[in-house]
Formats: C-alpha cells, structure tokens, sequence
C-alpha cells in the first residue's frame, strides 16, 4: 500500500467511519427514549382528556370517567401491561398539558395542522365533519352554512377546540355566543337560549339520542371534512406503530365496532 493510499484512507475513510459509528449511536439511542418504553416501564399510560364530550368522554360527578374513549384508552394500557391513569385538561389547555403531564391525548381530538406542529397523531380511526344541531322546529331554516350565517341566527360554540375555530372562521354575520361548558350548552338550544350549534356529527347524533327535541342536520354530509385520532409525543416513531398496530388489530377483530356501537348507535 502506498503512502497517497494510507493517507486517503486515514484523511476520508476513518471519519467516514466515525460519522457512521456516530449516527448509529444516536439511531440506538432514540430507540430508547421511546415513550413506550417509558409507559410499560413506568407501568402507566398517562392519558389526557377533557371529560366534556359525550360519548368520547364524560367526567361523572363521582371524579371517574366514561366513554367510548375511556373504554379504548382501558384496552390499549391492557394491551401494554399498565395500568391507565386519565388526566383531567380543557380544550384550551389540551395541548399544554398534553406536552407536560401525558403520553397520549384521546376523547375525540381531531386531527388538526395547528395541533400537528406541536404533536403527532396515530392512524386516524374516525371520519367526523362537523355538523349542525339545533331544535327540530328550526331544521329546515338552517340546511347549509349560508342559511345559518345570517345576523339573527345566534350561534353557540364551546371554547379553546375545534368547534371554536370553525365558528370565528366561518361566521361573519351570526351572533357568536361562547359558553363554556360543552356538557351544558345543547340545554341552551333546547331554552331558546341559542338556535345552532356546529360541532362533530358524531356528535349531533349522541346529543340527539339524549334530547328528543333537538335534531342533527346532514350529518351524513358535514360542512367541513375532519378525522378523529390519538394524539402522540413528536417523532416517537416506535409509539406510533405500536398504537397503530393496536388500532388495526382492535378494527380487525371488531373489538372496536364493539366499542362504537356500544356509545354511538
């Protein structure tokens, strides 16, 4: 070997080495910090939810929850080996807490851009546009988006989510009303306190069950597209395909049609 030749291969080829010693370093290393490591060692799936937005999640006034979200979040910790501790957030402070106290976010979060800079999402399990509901007197005056922007049309909306977002987006003649408790505010259309609200259609469809006066409008055709799914800590890519494939397994026995038709239908 010639002296040029043990020279290029001390000057390029040992930090090429390095650099890929390097690399493999930190590829293992990120592996490790997975969060799902973290939850079964820990023995906790720390789950954020609101526990106002029926029937994905209910807070009772016994300080338990329950919900069709409750039950999956109950079956993925099982699926994990821990035990599942639901964390008590808001809308307006979901992500905040999402990022300080969780593992993952569930109890109907739409999969937004906005909620997606800060966080990932799981493959997403439910298309849910959102929807009108107001008393089923009104349903024929407010069919599509224009009937029900009008300046007498007193629209009602929950803070700090999605349905907040679309209200102050779209309406630019309706009076706004925010109410601040999404458990409460479908009484309001009931008292002629409020005439619509736009929210999941999923949604519409639950509070229609529960209150024989008020009616869903299209829901089969929502006035926005939207999907529903976990929220996930950024770049934890061994996390995601856990979840992932838990969620494919759980549609693929039917244990999650269980869980819709249980609380949806």
């Amino acid at each position: 070997m010639t002296k040029y030749l043990k020279k290029y291969i001390t000057t390029w080829l040992l930090p090429l080495t390095l650099l890929g010693a390097g690399l493999a370093m930190q590829t293992a290393g990120a592996a490790e910090s997975s969060r799902l490591d973290e939850v079964i060692k820990s023995g906790k799936l720390r789950v954020c939810m609101t526990g106002d937005y029926k029937p994905f999640t209910y807070f009772k006034t016994d300080n338990t929850f329950e919900g069709m979200d409750v039950d999956l979040a109950q079956s993925l910790a099982k699926s994990l080996g821990v035990e599942v501790q639901l964390v008590k957030t808001t809308w307006t402070n979901l992500m905040t807490d999402f990022l300080a106290k969780c593992d993952i976010a569930m109890g109907g979060v739409s999969v937004t851009l906005d909620r997606q800079k800060k966080a990932a999402f799981a493959v997403s399990h439910m298309v849910d546009g959102k929807s009108p509901i107001v008393r089923c007197a009104d349903v024929a005056k407010f069919q599509t988006l224009e009937m029900i922007d009008k300046p007498t049309t007193r629209a009602i909306f929950n803070p700090g989510g999605t349905n907040e977002r679309f209200a102050r987006a779209n309406y630019k003649q309706a009076q706004l009303i925010l109410h601040p408790d999404n458990v409460t505010i479908f009484q309001q259309i009931i008292d002629g306190k409020a005439d619509v609200m736009v929210t999941d259609a999923s949604e519409t469809l639950w509070q229609a069950k529960q209150h024989p006066e008020l009616c869903p409008v299209h829901p089969e055709q929502p006035l926005q597209f939207s999907e529903k799914a976990f929220m996930l800590p950024r770049a934890d890519v061994a996390f995601k395909e856990y979840v992932d494939a838990w969620m494919h397994l759980q549609k693929a026995t039917g244990d999650y049609d269980r869980v819709l038709n249980k609380w949806l239908h």
